[in-house]
């Protein structure tokens, strides 16, 4: 996936006047996870149920080498778009990484260790907002262009 199209699409997210802040900083996270294949995605709306954050978001990946890649893309676009990262912890080989952009604190979990923690138990009163089904490695269009096959001296390549 190119950056170009991570920034395109992210920006188009931030600035969506459907998503006010802070949903549009959590569903720019949350496409952040889904792009990146991660599993089990929700986001819940903890306005009325924490004082911790307007938004978790919770999400699973099949490796720690896919964590980290989730959290390292994740962190890096949110502050290329200004937005501060407080805090990251579990970075280094844990089975939880855990991102505090302030309003909006993103869970990334090892697919076999999130039931351990079970935070989708914990906070079961959050009311889950729904994450549109494109969020979810919708991939590079250029790319899927770029593909063999795509293009006719590819068709007549044989």
């Amino acid at each position: 996936m190119s950056s170009e199209y991570i920034q395109k699409e992210l920006k188009s997210i931030i600035e969506d006047k459907s998503f006010e802040y802070p949903l549009n900083l959590a569903m720019a996270s949350a496409w952040i996870m889904g792009n990146l294949k991660g599993l089990n995605l929700k986001v819940l709306d903890t306005q009325k149920t924490s004082s911790l954050a307007d938004f978790f978001i919770l999400g699973s990946a099949s490796n720690i080498t896919q964590m980290q890649s989730m959290a390292e893309t994740m962190m890096a676009e949110l502050r290329r778009l200004n937005f501060t990262i407080r805090s990251a912890e579990g970075m280094h080989g844990a089975d939880w990484i855990l991102i505090d952009a302030g309003d909006v604190i993103s869970h990334i979990f090892l697919d076999s260790s999130r039931p351990v923690y079970d935070l989708d138990r914990l906070w079961g009163d959050a009311k889950i907002v729904p994450i549109p089904e494109h969020y979810y490695s919708s991939g590079d269009e250029e790319l899927a262009q770029k593909k063999p096959g795509n293009s006719e001296d590819d068709k007549n390549y044989f």
